[in-house]
Parts: structure tokens; sequence; C-alpha cells
């Protein structure tokens, strides 16, 4: 059941997280999260995730109210022009079609542990770039990583731009957040998985050379500084990715892709 409501003031309370939809770090302190355009929409409808609430201007009814009673459960529908949502969120909105979503749980240790095997898992060290991350998430998705690790210096899968920029593929992507990435890779090996940097300056070991056919956890580190030492330490193997033209590194979501598409060309030939 849905419940339609046209906006009538701009200081209902239950908009305000629209109205701060800038303060991406006090929606998941709350645990929540707000989603943007038609297509990501679509795509949380479509997902298992707890929906509160969804907000759009009138032109975008007839498509979305339909896929929305699908759902089967309660959540608010609020109706507005294009302009009055422009006022609310305070910038200007393409096409204004937003939602507003509960952050699923992390998984745990002990839930990787049962993921199908070979298990592919991608753990992230110091990329505080949300958009990166998201854009990461969406390539890992297409490329079959079964689950996201962060660490501690990472950004959350579910910040706003993150979500937006992973097309909605984040909710596809379970995800555990680490609160010592060392400690977390530590234990990953102890399941069995081999823990793999991605590290520019590595004599002799490549990514052509690498066999990832086997349980693996890529492990990708920030621009600029990369992988923390102590992260680099606590891996199993460090492998480079071969570069020409005096290029020593790539942006962390290309490189992400074309460790990624590797390890699927060995698994799809196995």
């Amino acid at each position: 059941m849905i419940t339609l409501h046209p906006i009538t003031h701009l200081n209902d309370p239950r908009l305000a997280a629209y109205r701060n939809m800038r303060s991406q770090v006090g929606h998941l302190g709350d645990g929540v999260f707000v989603t943007e355009g038609p297509k990501v929409v679509e795509r949380l409808l479509d997902s298992s995730l707890d929906i509160v609430s969804v907000l759009l201007p009138p032109e975008w009814l007839a498509e979305f109210q339909p896929r929305i009673e699908a759902r089967g459960v309660p959540l608010d529908l609020f109706v507005a022009p294009l302009t009055t949502l422009d006022q609310l969120t305070g910038y200007n909105l393409y096409q204004g079609v937003l939602a507003l979503a509960r952050v699923p749980p992390p998984i745990s240790l002990e839930d990787l542990d049962k993921l199908e095997r070979p298990r592919l898992l991608l753990a992230l060290d110091g990329v505080g770039n949300a958009e990166n991350t998201g854009t990461i998430i969406r390539t890992a998705t297409a490329l079959g990583v079964q689950a996201l690790v962060t660490g501690e210096t990472a950004s959350h899968p579910y910040m706003r731009r993150s979500v937006r920029s992973s097309m909605g593929a984040v909710f596809r992507m379970p995800y555990l957040c680490s609160e010592n990435l060392v400690e977390t890779l530590t234990g990953l090996q102890t399941l069995g998985f081999r823990c793999v940097a991605a590290h520019p300056h590595v004599d002799g070991r490549t990514l052509w050379d690498s066999d990832f056919t086997s349980d693996t956890c890529i492990v990708l580190g920030a621009e600029g500084n990369g992988i923390r030492p102590e992260v680099l330490a606590a891996s199993s193997q460090a492998v480079a990715l071969p570069m020409v033209n005096d290029v020593d590194s790539l942006n962390v979501a290309s490189a992400a892709a074309v460790f990624l598409a590797e390890v699927r060309r060995q698994r799809s030939t196995r």
C-alpha cells in the first residue's frame, strides 16, 4: 500500500533527508541513504531493501506508481513539481526522481566463508572518494565479485554519491565494513583466501603471471598513497599491472576493472 502526498510545504519533517542531501555522513549515522535518478530508483524498487519514501515530479507518477504498488509494502510517495524539488534539495535536479531507503546491514567474516567457490572478494584500503567507490562497485558487480570489504579508512558503499555512481549495483553487493583491515585480511587468509594487493611497484610478479582461479580477495589502495604498508604486509602477495610510457599508476576504478577482468577471464577459460 502506498500513501500519496502532494507536497504542500517544504518544512515537512518527512522530507528532512531530502532537504539535507549533502549530509551523506549524517544520513549514514541515521541508517538511511538517498538515491537519485530514474534508473537507480527503479533498481532500488526492484531490490529487497527497505524503502521509506519516493519523491518525484507528477510527470513520473504514471511510470513509477505501478512499480511501487507491486512491492506490496507501505511507503510514502511524495509528489511535487521539479522546481519545488530544486528548492527542497537546494540544487538543480535533472529529472527529480529520488528515494529514501534504509542502509542494509553489513555481513560478517563468517558469512564470507559460505560463498560459492571459487570465491572472489574486493577490499578497499583508503579509497575515500565516494564516486570512485561507486564506480568500483558497478564494475565489481559486473565481473563477479561476491562481496566488498571496506577498510577503516575507506568510503562507505552507501554514501549517496557512491550509490549514484554504482547505478544501483550496490543493491546487489554484500559488504563488510572492517574496523581493522589488517586483521580482516588475516582472517580471510585463515578462511582460505589469497589476498592479492594491487601494487604498482613490484619486481617480477605481474598481473599476467598470477593465478586467480582459487579463492581470492583483490586489495586496492587509494590513489596517490596507494595501499598502506601494514596492509601490504598483511596481504598474501603483491601484483603489478605492467605499464609503459612512464605511467606508473591508474585511477583506482580503472585498476579495479583491469584486475577483475583478468580474474574473470581466467575463471571463464579454466
